[in-house]
């Protein structure tokens, strides 16, 4: 028998099967892009397909209304194949991966932001030097009369150049050495770093070809990231961003690690973040700049522990088994060419070292770009993701721990929910008298509304609390037009009826959608909590918050704080850091002095299992509410609707 998917603005894509067969993973093994939050247990609704020939045994699923499964769409998780089928593969259903946002230059604000990270570094005693060097280097042609070898004849012209005594050149350059000579008659561009007293020669090319790039790479569970800068100057040259092709096998860490453990699950998890993620990525950037892969001399990567295992293709079990141990907290010595990463294969690979098994080097590499480390003031500095990682302190001392919040804050766990896309909703208003919206979309003007991201959701849930459409468990209580129950008398809110959404669907946000971010909110805010109780400090201890996170152009702190997600100390002490992880690994990828930093965080920093800390659970139960049970925990915010 034979599936054949169909996509749009793509070619079908055909695999042979047995009947009985999965149609999910049907889709996972003929490499088609699917969502599936869920790891395909039917309990999101994102993995929709139509049937359009064939027959399906399929178990029925309250995500698809009886109208809809009799058009014919169906939950692929909750679908075996019974006969050659073919089926749509709908825009939603691979929403994950999102079209790849690159351009020659990223936009201001973004510039801005890595320009404020190199600023606040070299005012903290970090210089932005590195050991990368490009060489115009002109050698005399061999003849008779003189017949030194091309290996000697390169080493002697560096050696003349730098003044340096050992000059390396490894295999990867030798076996082109010959070639590139001879077709630039003996005067070529050698691209190396000084290692200690010595220079190594890792790359040797036209003369004209100058370029030496640093790529820093932030691999998150649900977007991976990627910036290209000039290892010379610093200057961004591209960023991009797509989905991580690995969201398809569960949009938290934990599935992904069930995933790894079963027959080929880790090479299966190790080619969706390689093969089909950053290596397409950085082709595209690398083009976008105008670049050969061969330039990039210098990676660095902020990811979170489990992210790291998959990306080396290590077992991940036992950092979701107690006592939670990873196989490496930090590891020197890797090379491009170890790991088939896009770049000359002998790019030294910087990982920002892990701190424990839920709290990854994305979060070592955020905090070095906060600054947080070097100031007097107690900063708490919080990663709003699929994970939530929280880091507490000072110049004196710095205490991290990680709470599951799930993929809610990037729309995952969410009926409507997507990333900060075009179409997403990115802020909200409602009147209390009329309760009807009024919504900011990410896109050109006239975007209609797709879904809707994490800051919108923040906005939502707020403002639904504060015109009294919700109570404090997060069910609806009053009527409207865009208030409907289904038959069970569950509500939810409409923001877009399906005349006017993007998909022709209704887009809405339910009471499990609510109870789910609630969960999510309540996770950061117990986080935060505990890891305060820890020290013996309350939140009135705190002099500054810094918000970092995927979750759209940034979020109202006000609203965040009034649904009981962040503490409740002012908003003028809240700031928007963006993606920090990003921020950190850029400054690894440019400067030694910030990746030798990044390396002593990580040593110097304390880890906080929550999982171990006794009050953790009572404190996570009791901010299960909007705000919170106890409501002076937030009396200075604390809106009643």
């Amino acid at each position: 028998m034979k599936v054949t998917f169909q996509i749009r603005g793509a070619s079908p894509v055909s695999i042979e099967c047995t009947p009985g067969e999965n149609l999910l993973e049907l889709a996972r093994r003929a490499n088609v892009a699917m969502d599936a939050p869920c790891s395909g247990n039917g309990s999101c609704g994102k993995c929709r397909v139509k049937l359009l020939d064939g027959t399906l045994e399929t178990v029925r699923s309250p995500h698809i209304t009886p109208e809809e499964y009799e058009a014919g769409w169906r939950l692929a998780c909750n679908s075996k194949v019974l006969s050659d089928c073919t089926v749509l593969v709908p825009d939603a259903a691979g929403a994950y991966r999102s079209r790849m946002k690159t351009a020659g230059l990223s936009s201001p604000e973004e510039i801005a932001i890595f320009e404020a990270c190199q600023k606040q570094l070299k005012a903290r005693g970090i210089s932005f030097d590195n050991g990368f060097r490009s060489l115009d280097v002109v050698m005399d042609s061999p003849s008779l009369e003189d017949t030194m070898p091309d290996s000697e004849r390169l080493e002697r012209a560096v050696k003349a150049i730098l003044a340096v005594e050992n000059v390396r050149i490894p295999f990867a350059v030798m076996v082109k050495l010959a070639r590139v000579l001879r077709e630039n008659e003996f005067r070529v561009c050698v691209k190396g770093r000084w290692e200690n007293d010595s220079f190594c020669c890792m790359e040797i090319c036209p003369p004209d070809d100058t370029a030496l790039v640093g790529c820093a790479m932030d691999i998150g569970t649900t977007t991976v990231t990627l910036v290209l800068a000039d290892l010379k100057t610093g200057e961004i040259l591209a960023k991009g961003s797509c989905g991580n092709g690995q969201i398809r096998y569960g949009a938290d860490v934990i599935n992904r690690i069930i995933q790894q453990g079963r027959p080929g699950g880790r090479k299966e998890l190790r080619d969706a973040i390689l093969e089909e993620t950053l290596k397409p990525l950085a082709a595209n950037l690398c083009e976008t700049a105008g670049i050969s892969a061969s330039s990039i001399l210098c990676l660095s990567i902020g990811a979170n522990t489990t992210m790291n295992h998959l990306l080396l293709g290590l077992d991940a079990a036992p950092i979701r088994m107690e006592p939670y141990i990873p196989c490496f907290f930090r590891w020197e010595g890797l090379l491009a060419g170890d790991l088939e990463l896009p770049a000359n294969p002998l790019a030294p690979v910087r990982i920002a070292p892990n701190i424990g098994s839920y709290v990854g080097g994305d979060i070592t590499a955020g905090t070095l770009a906060s600054g947080i480390w070097d100031r007097e003031e107690m900063s708490l500095f919080i990663d709003l993701g699929t994970n939530g990682e929280i880091v507490f302190g000072n110049r004196d001392f710095l205490m991290a721990c990680a709470c599951s919040a799930g993929p809610a804050f990037e729309g995952g766990d969410i009926s409507c929910g997507m990333r900060a896309t075009d179409g997403a909703v990115e802020a909200a208003a409602i009147d209390c008298v009329t309760m009807e919206p009024t919504l900011s979309v990410i896109g050109q003007p006239g975007q209609k509304v797709a879904g809707i991201c994490g800051s919108g959701i923040i906005d939502m849930i707020s403002e639904l609390y504060r015109c009294g459409i919700i109570n404090a468990r997060g069910q609806f209580q009053r009527a409207g037009r865009r208030i409907l129950r289904d038959a069970f008398g569950s509500g939810r809110y409409v923001l877009a009826f399906p005349e006017e959404s993007e998909t022709g669907r209704e887009v809405s946000i339910n009471e499990v959608d609510i109870d789910n971010f609630i969960r999510a909110k309540a996770a950061i805010f117990s986080g935060v909590d505990t890891l305060l109780r820890s020290v013996d400090m309350t939140a009135d201890c705190i002099d500054r918050v810094y918000v970092a996170g995927g979750i759209g152009s940034g979020i109202n702190m006000k609203n965040a704080v009034s649904i009981g997600m962040l503490p409740d100390v002012g908003t003028e002490k809240f700031r928007y850091i963006g993606n920090s992880s990003l921020s950190g690994a850029y400054a690894m990828a440019v400067s030694d002095g910030a990746y030798e930093k990044c390396v002593s965080l990580a040593a110097n920093m304390t880890y906080l299992e929550l999982s171990a800390c006794p009050g953790y659970m009572d404190s996570f139960v009791a901010a299960c509410f909007i705000p919170h049970t106890d409501r002076s925990l937030f009396s200075n915010s604390v809106q009643e609707g």
